[in-house]
């Protein structure tokens, strides 16, 4: 197990198996055909929406709770271990996480046949049904957010991290554009968050 544990490639694959293992287990035991089910592949769409968000927010915050917070405790002398290894693994993560939960959030809705009155917030159906809204907002926030990850944090992270070479002052500034995107980011990951989770369990 140890082997298996030791080498994260090898923890991923087993994990997926282990799922895969699952729905199969459950599908034979309780004789349920749930896998030929159109619904089946739109969970499926809908788990990899999650996974990938998952990544994303849990990245976010490690950035925002963790690894701002603390660089200024870090001596200067290890701090390239943290520029020149960490973040830009990280950031690579944080980044086709966003892209994940952007394509597959949409995939989803227009799977789901609302993807337009999703994005309308309900406009087109006269504001009547409060899930089309709740889902628009939050999807309307992460469309943001997914912005700012590609076309503003990455840019400048690569600016900051020296990727890019730019002056002294040029990196510095990079850094601030892109520590206060990430805030923002931050930010709108909590209304976000609810107004996901409450299209799906309140209205």
């Amino acid at each position: 197990m140890s082997g298996i544990l030791s080498d994260l490639n090898k923890t991923v694959i087993t994990g997926l198996v282990l799922t895969v293992a699952l729905i199969f287990i459950v599908g034979a035991v309780t004789g349920d055909t749930f896998m030929a089910d159109q619904s089946y592949i739109l969970f499926i769409i809908r788990w990899l929406h999650v996974i990938c968000g998952v990544m994303w927010i849990g990245l976010l915050w490690y950035f925002n709770f963790v690894q701002i917070p603390n660089m200024s405790k870090i001596p200067d002398d290890q701090k390239p271990a943290i520029g020149k290894v960490i973040a830009p693994a990280a950031l690579f993560w944080f980044r086709w996480g966003a892209m994940g939960t952007l394509v597959f959030g949409l995939l989803l809705a227009g799977m789901n046949g609302y993807l337009v009155e999703t994005l309308t917030l309900g406009a087109l159906d006269g504001f009547e049904t409060p899930k089309y809204m709740a889902l628009g907002i939050g999807m309307w926030f992460g469309i943001i957010m997914w912005f700012n990850v590609w076309f503003v944090i990455w840019p400048n992270q690569k600016k900051a991290l020296g990727m890019v070479e730019v002056d002294a002052e040029a990196k510095a500034a990079a850094a601030r554009t892109a520590m206060l995107f990430s805030r923002t980011n931050t930010l709108l990951s909590f209304p976000m968050l609810y107004a996901m989770v409450a299209a799906q369990n309140i209205y």
